[in-house]
């Protein structure tokens, strides 16, 4: 049975990357003998996103990495707690050095929400999503 779920990410650098996270409020967690790695806990599930230079991703897929400025491989999506956490967190991705591709707002009706890109090109989704106001069928 599986009990954790990680996601990884190239990153060009490690401890810029780990400061622009700090910066989004993410938990950041690094071993005292390897700083070529740190893992991002995210909320309060077993699901971790860990960062591993370029040359280690690499290493791992054996395989060549996508080129962000050309493309997408994924969409990172977290909940947010309010229509005002989102802004917050654009506004913190922004400042951190990250670049919204989505401006905060409204999604059909019942969902609001922002995408931003961090410091090597992958994409993230923030939303808001108001379970009262969503569509029955």
């Amino acid at each position: 049975m599986i009990k954790q779920f990680w996601i990884n990410l190239p990153v060009k650098n490690i401890n810029q990357s780990k400061e622009f996270y700090s910066k989004l409020g993410f938990s950041v967690h690094t071993r005292a003998d390897q700083n070529d790695q740190a893992q991002l806990v995210i909320g309060n599930t077993d699901t971790s996103i860990m960062l591993f230079p370029e040359s280690t991703f690499k290493h791992f897929i054996r395989h060549e990495i996508a080129d962000t400025k050309l493309a997408s491989e994924v969409l990172l999506s977290f909940d947010a707690e309010s229509r005002e956490e989102v802004e917050r967190i654009a506004e913190l991705a922004v400042n951190a050095g990250g670049t919204l591709y989505g401006e905060p707002s409204e999604i059909q009706g019942w969902m609001y929400g922002c995408g931003f890109t961090d410091l090597d090109g992958h994409r993230w989704n923030v939303l808001y999503m108001d379970m009262e106001r969503m569509p029955k069928n």
